[in-house]
């Protein structure tokens, strides 16, 4: 895993085509937009952990997914907030 330190404003670039930029910090959290091809499938892994324990029947408590966007020159904002706080 690289770890990396980086200030609001700050972005890294992965593969050349995926850009990552941290646009706050309020707390614990942290928010990121992502800019991304449309091929690049943008999800928290806490909700690729939801839907695996779904179809394992395990149930855990419901939550509010982030908004992920699909387009072009959409930027999806993940974090650990809620949709009404972007």
């Amino acid at each position: 895993m690289l770890v990396l330190s980086r200030r609001i404003g700050e972005e890294l670039v992965i593969d050349g085509e995926i850009r990552i930029v941290v646009l706050g910090v309020r707390g614990n959290q942290i928010r990121l937009g992502i800019e991304a091809p449309p091929s690049v499938h943008i999800v928290r892994h806490e909700l690729v952990e939801r839907d695996r324990d779904s179809r394992q029947g395990h149930s855990r408590p419901e939550r509010r997914p982030a908004p992920v966007l699909r387009h072009r020159h959409a930027r999806a904002f993940v974090g650990a907030a809620h949709s009404e706080d972007l």
